[in-house]
């Protein structure tokens, strides 16, 4: 992971499926939960999912606010 990867999960969207549009830190669990059974689709896209879902089964939701703050405060 890179630091910067978890600026990308609050600042951009799912390109695809179900849930398009919608930023990849606001997915729902069991959204991310089928990607980890099923397979994470390849590219960026996919190890920012894997990500969020690592996240998620976590419980450390809490550690992207502070970014969602500073990004709000840089627009």
């Amino acid at each position: 992971m890179k630091p910067e990867d978890l600026q990308k999960l609050v600042t951009l969207a799912m390109p695809y499926g179900k849930y398009k549009g919608q930023l990849i830190a606001d997915l729902p669990g069991q959204y991310l939960n089928w990607f980890a059974r099923e397979g994470f689709p390849a590219g960026e896209i996919g190890r920012l999912l894997a990500l969020m879902q690592e996240i998620d089964h976590n419980g450390l939701s809490e550690l992207l606010v502070p970014i969602r703050k500073s990004m709000m405060l840089k627009r």
